[in-house]
């Protein structure tokens, strides 16, 4: 009987976790005869009831493992907690708890990647309807951009709901960056996918957990980590410059010559100055950027630390200290 761990990064969701686990449940309960399955609930810090609504299922059912962080460390810290743990299974499914991710596409997408020759089974979203405008707006600029400028290709609808054989997840663990992005590291590993589209269903309870912040930090995540084409601004930027002091040289040895008593404007001389002054430091951030996630890396601090558990992990735990 083949074994398959799902993945649940919870933060905050105390009020749909007993919905999740009634539907999950019974998807998984109808495969028994074929899986054996495990939940993995990684409680990311939560501040809510979500650690305790966690244990009460776990002493009623064995198959419930969960993992507790000491703090908030983000839903790519979540995941990669729990591939860590669900790596010894033949599969790993990755869902979130708010039910927008539908159990009931599990079995088709064991089918794929048991019976039809693929690696992974991901969902992606069949369209943006009933998603703010200027989210959308900004989510779908973003993966333009990282798609012109990086080598790794990232579908904007592309979402973390998916199954992966063991071989996809110790890839993917074999990847040890603390600035996580995972939506590009699931493509730069490659393998072959299947996509299933897949509709959004409404939140069952509680709020979304991205703000705009966490979107934008998200972003700057995934473009830093997945390009070095911001390292080449500072030379577009001195050739722009260059070409634009030519012109100006240009033009002002020529209006000399032309017009008696010429001399260059206060303000355009201002204007060219601040410009100049605003690409430098819009090169030095960028340097900086970088420089701050070399650090990051070089520190090697732990990507999370686990508070409680009902897990044997050995990973960087307080429990038993």
């Amino acid at each position: 009987m083949k074994t398959i761990g799902i993945i649940v990064p919870c933060y905050n969701e105390a009020a749909v976790l007993p919905m999740f686990y009634k539907e999950a449940t019974a998807v998984m309960d109808a495969l028994a005869d074929r899986y054996k399955t495990e939940f993995i609930f990684v409680d990311d810090g939560s501040k809510d009831e979500t650690l305790r609504r966690i244990t009460e299922l776990a002493v009623t059912d064995a198959r419930v493992k969960y993992i507790s962080f000491s703090r908030n460390f983000g839903k790519e810290a979540a995941m990669l907690a729990g591939m860590e743990y669900a790596v010894k299974h033949d599969y790993v499914c990755i869902i979130d708890a708010d039910l927008q991710h539908s159990p009931e596409i599990i079995p088709q997408m064991l089918d794929y990647v048991e019976n039809e020759g693929y690696d992974v089974a991901a969902s992606r979203r069949a369209d943006r309807q009933g998603e703010e405008k200027f989210k959308s707006f900004l989510s779908g600029s973003f993966y333009k951009v990282i798609n012109r400028i990086s080598e790794t290709k990232i579908s904007d609808s592309a979402q973390d709901f998916r199954v992966m054989k063991r071989d996809v997840v110790k890839a993917i663990l074999s990847m040890p960056e603390h600035n996580r992005f995972s939506k590009g590291i699931f493509s730069w590993v490659g393998f072959n996918v299947k996509w299933i589209s897949h509709e959004n269903r409404e939140r069952a309870a509680g709020e979304t957990k991205w703000s705009l912040k966490g979107l934008l930090k998200y972003a700057i995540d995934g473009i830093l980590g997945f390009t070095f084409a911001p390292l080449k601004l500072p030379f577009l930027f001195s050739g722009l410059l260059f070409v634009l002091s030519f012109i100006e040289l240009l033009y002002g040895v020529i209006k000399n010559i032309a017009v008696e008593g010429y001399a260059p404007s206060l303000p355009l001389t201002l204007a060219a100055v601040f410009f100049t002054g605003c690409l430098l430091l819009l090169c030095v951030g960028i340097l900086g950027e970088y420089l701050a996630r070399t650090y990051t890396e070089a520190v090697n601090r732990p990507k999370y630390i686990i508070a409680k558990t009902n897990t044997n992990t050995t990973y960087f735990t307080l429990e038993g200290e």
